[in-house]
């Protein structure tokens, strides 16, 4: 079985033995070419330099040529993929930050054994077991707060207002990554993912369970926020779209192999029960994000807003290396495509509603982010007409003229401008929906 990322993906194993290379090529040649190479450096640079750094240097330069996704993952960047695509690991259960040498708790996650010992948001960690924090990275110090589940961790921590610092001992325990977050924005849901893995679909539930639940009756519809979302596993982006969709195609797979040819369906169930939902997007939404928010703006279940998606039209299969390396190869396998045949590879999803932040925001933030088009080596951008003229890809028309015209003044405090236009929409339509309801009624 073989799971699949989009930014970050998971795979099978494939040996490609040199038994299956053409005869008459000068693939054999090639491969003496480099060891010849790779001896005269071993015997003859000017430093001694490692072996292993060296063929990592080559698979890496390889893949570099091939696309900008494609890549060799040494055994510990393989580890953190793991981590990061599974959402759980042993661990405190802290974000945290780097600042002058020392580690700074940024906030104490909730229900965790950090959270449960008392460490508070502004602490600082200068010592683990004992060993001084100072002149490691922040990568390496997270290394060490992580580790098997029920082993303890010793921390010396420095806290504003007391006197000396003190010590905590915590006992490690499953950490699970939250990549859903939502709050109440007056009667509407507003769920933001910020990368898809193994937890999401789970988050998405929760969140709208609870939801629904605060605001009650009164519920305008949803805002999914999908704002600078790296991507993750396909098979999460197939499981949120699936949760808006009542029936249709999700998204299609196609690869030099029919192996990673594929095609995923909707299934009956609509958690938002039938609300509108707008979809936030910007530069920073790619790949998994693209595949939802395709998804969704084909089948017309939902109203894009924001600037164009970033552009990351292809999938990648983690494939573990039998070599006895414990790393993996991450190869682009395939391009995706949205219900309606779309590639949006070096392309991207462009909004029903343009919003764009406001200026004095976009000179501070990083909004003119680079695009997959942008990127070296990547993919070739393709045409494609749409395979079923019905997923038209717009749902403004469901919503009239003068909604979408309404612009109420913003005061200066206002800093998502996005998200202020998405309430100021869905609370257009349940104004709009309600005076409909009520003609009707007296007719």
């Amino acid at each position: 079985m073989r799971n699949t990322l989009l930014g970050m993906v998971f795979g099978m194993l494939v040996a490609i033995p040199l038994t299956g290379l053409t005869a008459n090529s000068d693939t054999y040649h090639q491969l003496d070419l480099f060891g010849d190479v790779f001896e005269r450096i071993h015997a003859d640079y000017v430093t001694q330099v490692d072996d292993a750094d060296l063929v990592e240097a080559a698979i890496n330069g390889m893949l570099a040529s091939l696309d900008p996704h494609s890549n060799y993952l040494n055994p510990d960047n393989y580890r953190n993929v793991q981590v990061q695509t599974r959402g759980e690991f042993g661990g405190l259960g802290i974000e945290v930050t780097m600042e002058d040498g020392v580690v700074k708790v940024v906030s104490p996650i909730d229900d965790t054994p950090a959270a449960r010992a008392g460490v508070e948001a502004g602490d600082m960690i200068t010592h683990l077991n004992g060993e001084a924090i100072q002149g490691l990275t922040l990568q390496e110090a997270v290394d060490k707060m992580r580790g098997p589940v029920h082993t303890k961790l010793e921390l010396t921590v420095v806290r504003q207002g007391v006197e000396k610092p003190f010590k905590l001992t915590i006992v490690r325990d499953i950490i699970r990554v939250q990549s859903v977050r939502f709050r109440r924005e007056g009667n509407v849901a507003y769920v933001r993912i910020t990368q898809f893995n193994e937890q999401t679909q789970k988050g998405i539930e929760r969140a709208l369970r609870e939801l629904k639940k605060k605001i009650g009756n009164n519920i305008e519809g949803v805002v999914l926020d999908l704002r600078n979302n790296p991507g993750g596993l396909l098979d999460q982006a197939i499981a949120v779209s699936d949760d808006f969709l009542n029936q249709g195609e999700i998204v299609s797979t196609r690869g030099r192999n029919p192996r990673d040819s594929s095609r995923w369906q909707a299934e009956k169930g609509d958690l938002a029960d039938g609300l509108p939902i707008i979809v936030l997007i910007n530069g920073g939404s790619a790949s998994a994000s693209e595949i939802v928010a395709g998804a969704l703006q084909d089948h017309r279940r939902a109203v894009i807003l924001g600037a164009r998606s970033f552009g990351k039209g292809s999938v990648q299969t983690i494939i573990p290396l039998s070599s006895g390396s414990d790393g993996a190869l991450k190869l682009t396998t395939a391009r995706y495509y949205t219900p309606s045949g779309r590639s949006i590879q070096a392309k991207g999803i462009d909004p029903d509603i343009p919003v764009e932040l406001k200026p004095e925001i976009e000179k501070d933030d990083t909004v003119a982010m680079r695009s997959e088009a942008d990127l070296r080596n990547h993919l070739d951008a393709e045409e494609t007409a749409p395979a079923n003229e019905q997923h038209t890809p717009s749902a403004v028309d469901k919503i009239p003229a003068e909604i979408l015209q309404l612009e109420r003044p913003l005061n200066d405090d206002v800093k998502d401008y996005q998200l202020t236009r998405a309430l100021q929409i869905l609370h257009g339509i349940r104004l709009n929906t309600a005076s409909v309801d009520s003609a009707t009624s007296n007719n």
